[in-house]
């Protein structure tokens, strides 16, 4: 998925999950076709997963 769409699933900006790649924090992201930055759904996801565990601690 493109960082928009892994923005929507992540209830947060596109700017904010680019800004996440920049310093390590987000999900796993990869480049398709040079410059196009993509995220596996199973990333974000466990992302959230990582997330709630956390939050639950």
């Amino acid at each position: 998925m493109a960082t928009a769409e892994a923005g929507e699933l992540l209830r947060v900006p596109a700017e904010t999950v680019r800004y996440w790649r920049y310093v390590g924090k987000g999900p796993k992201s990869f480049r398709a076709g040079g410059r196009r930055v993509l995220y596996a759904r199973e990333d974000v996801e466990a992302l959230v997963v990582t997330a709630r565990a956390e939050g639950a601690a």
